[in-house]
């Protein structure tokens, strides 16, 4: 199974955070699951860190360094994605769960994520 982490649950994964349910960390520590993180992860954690809502005990510029030692696979956005971003229902206004809602129903990828509000759509979600 391919699977696509929401932004929240790979920062609680690089910081070892307790915040992650044990499923989701032993599916990502599984060294024979496809793991990815979408590039609107890397987005999302400078805007949030630009506008101080977020403070990491490492430079954001090893983020991708992580990702890659991890085992992640950085997933591009495409047209396609942002062509499902407009058929997707407005139950969620996030723009950056948007595009990982999009990114997971065209490239059928399993999010890992804890927001309630991912199970609205038609995407699998575990946690």
């Amino acid at each position: 199974m391919n699977y696509l982490l929401d932004t929240h649950t790979f920062l609680w994964f690089i910081h070892g955070d307790n915040e992650l349910s044990s499923h989701g960390r032993k599916i990502i520590e599984n060294p024979d699951t496809s793991k990815f993180l979408s590039i609107v992860s890397f987005w999302e954690i400078a805007i949030k860190i630009s506008i101080g809502k977020l403070h990491m005990d490492f430079p954001f510029a090893l983020l991708e360094q992580l990702a890659l030692e991890n085992g992640f696979e950085i997933l591009p956005i495409t047209i396609q994605h942002n062509n499902q971003i407009i058929d997707l229902p407005a139950h969620h206004k996030d723009p950056f769960d948007r595009i990982i809602i999009a990114q997971a129903i065209c490239d059928n990828l399993t999010i890992i994520g804890k927001d309630p509000e991912l199970k609205k759509y038609e995407v699998e979600v575990c946690w």
